[in-house]
């Protein structure tokens, strides 16, 4: 049974679906908590090394200052909750910025929570141009496999992303660490998160010709 070492989480449908329930849209950020959550167990379950979670970006803090406070606010308490969990963890995000919730400053160096038996790496007001733009041309980054010199150096690459929403795009999800990985789509949203879908994006990878470019 192969299972990806690395799989990024871009949990994305939570305004859509407040909106299909007549709320406002700010009410569907609070609603990605569990899911995250039971994701965190079944990817330890399986032996999944490393997962990443999109918190928010920097384009996101564009939104209205009612969601853009919710979505800050779940990102907290979502990093706070897998503190407390079997977890290696990781904020990566630009932490100059006002917009970086100051409660996860501690956060920004990578600390072992419990056992800390998975990586947890979790973007907050992340950008991919924040994240590239530490590199010059003469960056040895870009000529090996290395990712020295990007601001997110300490996350490996990624094997699988998930993606919830139906939307089929990165949205400048870790382009440096995504490079090889496959891409599943689920169209459901977020909120309405079911184990099944982690299990049928597994099978999935299990049947795609992995070759790294070789």
């Amino acid at each position: 049974m192969r299972v990806p070492k690395h799989i990024g989480v871009i949990p994305d449908g939570n305004r859509r679906w407040a909106a299909n329930l007549g709320l406002n849209k700010a009410e569907g950020y609070d609603k990605g908590l569990d899911p995250g959550l039971q994701l965190y167990h079944l990817c330890k379950e399986v032996g999944v090394k490393e997962i990443t979670y999109y918190g928010f970006t920097m384009d996101n803090t564009k939104r209205p200052a009612l969601q853009r406070k919710a979505f800050t606010a779940a990102c907290i308490n979502a990093v706070k909750m897998l503190a407390k969990k079997d977890a290696n963890l990781l904020v990566v995000g630009n932490s100059d910025s006002p917009m970086f919730p100051k409660e996860l400053i501690p956060y920004t160096k990578r600390t072992k929570f419990g056992k800390g038996t998975i990586k947890v790496n979790f973007l907050v007001n992340y950008g991919w141009h924040w994240d590239l733009g530490k590199l010059t041309t003469e960056e040895s980054a870009l000529k090996s496999n290395s990712y020295k010199g990007l601001h997110s150096s300490d996350v490996s690459r990624i094997d699988l992303i998930i993606r919830w929403g139906g939307r089929r795009r990165l949205s400048g999800f870790l382009p440096a660490q995504a490079v090889y990985a496959d891409f599943y789509i689920i169209d459901d949203y977020w909120p309405d998160f079911k184990p099944q879908h982690f299990y049928d994006a597994l099978e999935w990878y299990r049947g795609q010709d992995i070759t790294l470019g070789g």
